[in-house]
């Protein structure tokens, strides 16, 4: 009866945010702190990022925080991204097993946009001067099982954005839960992702002399990148040392088009890994669409060493790809 009285929570919840997390092509390019949106992780990215029923270790920090629930022991994670435009993303986050406490994780992601000349209304060229913008998103994350089939999980992230002289901070929350009824590998994932107020940036960069008086403009607030994500996924195979599942994922998003997420995995005595997805939205010029990846883990003793790719396909700029490295002890 409890698991029911839960499980009708989370799909009345559902029904009423699906409107509030509704975007259309006025509201595109309209979201700050977009580093929120880029993903971590070989695993998720190469499902095609539908994994908010599956999400496992730290990387649910990102996908779904439920999936911390099921973590045994501690984790180590890292994840490499040569990003557009000789930008790297970096992604280092640990999360232990506090018993029955339940699951702490803390993680920190930081975007390395590189060196910039600074350039003025006097001096379109360039001023001579250089300055590396960084964005980074700290996060604190929390789950535990409520009952037997359902799984919760929160994160909650300060944001900071720095450019020259000036910066913007800001806070924002994930919540989420995972629903797996026991029934032939079938899972149901729910989250609500990058929740918070308005973030605006502030600094002496605003700085401008008017008629020989110093002022300073004020900066508009801008929305973070809100979205609201279902997913399901099913173990469609279970034989031996042989685990595929199939899962899909529905993406709300606050500031773009709707996008429909579908993956594939293969996993080998556990230790053996394929993956490969696919990104759809109805929003002009998407730039995303497959993927592909694998994984191998190593075991030495207690402790486990995996080691995870994916490649995904984008059009105008260079192919996503992500190294990951993860330890289990």
């Amino acid at each position: 009866m409890k698991n029911k009285i839960v499980f009708l929570m989370l799909i009345l919840l559902a029904a009423s945010l699906s409107t509030a997390y509704a975007g259309s092509d006025r509201r595109l390019g309209t979201a700050g702190a977009q580093e929120l949106r880029i993903p971590i992780g070989a695993r998720g990215t190469a499902m095609g990022g539908a994994v908010t029923a599956n999400a496992s270790g730290v990387e649910s920090i990102y996908w779904n925080p439920a999936g911390l629930a099921t973590l045994e022991g501690t984790e180590a994670f890292f994840s490499h991204q040569p990003y557009i435009a000789d930008i790297d993303v970096n992604f280092v986050g640990v999360a232990t097993n506090m018993s029955d406490f339940g699951i702490l994780g803390v993680g920190a992601k930081i975007v390395s946009i590189g060196d910039l000349e600074e350039t003025t209304e006097e001096f379109p060229d360039g001023t001579g001067r250089v300055f590396n913008p960084s964005l980074s998103v700290l996060s604190l994350s929390y789950a535990r099982t409520l009952t037997y089939n359902v799984t919760f999980g929160a994160t909650g992230m300060y944001i900071n954005e720095r450019i020259f002289e000036v910066s913007a901070s800001g806070v924002a929350f994930d919540v989420g839960f995972i629903y797996r009824p026991n029934w032939h590998g079938v899972s149901l994932g729910m989250v609500i992702k990058n929740y918070g107020p308005e973030m605006k940036f502030t600094g002496r960069g605003f700085d401008r002399v008017l008629d020989l008086r110093p002022a300073r403009p004020v900066a508009a607030t801008f929305d973070l990148p809100s979205s609201f994500n279902l997913g399901m996924s099913f173990d469609f195979l279970s034989n031996g040392p042989n685990l595929a599942t199939v899962s899909g994922n529905f993406c709300s998003n606050n500031y773009s088009e709707d996008l429909w997420q579908g993956g594939l995995e293969y996993g080998y005595d556990g230790k053996y890994f394929l993956r490969a997805g696919y990104n759809y939205s109805q929003q002009e010029s998407y730039v995303y669409g497959l993927s592909f990846g694998a994984g191998l883990t190593l075991n030495f003793g207690n402790t486990d060493v995996t080691f995870e790719y994916s490649w995904t396909e984008t059009e105008t700029f260079d192919n996503n790809q992500y190294f990951t490295g993860r330890i289990n002890f």
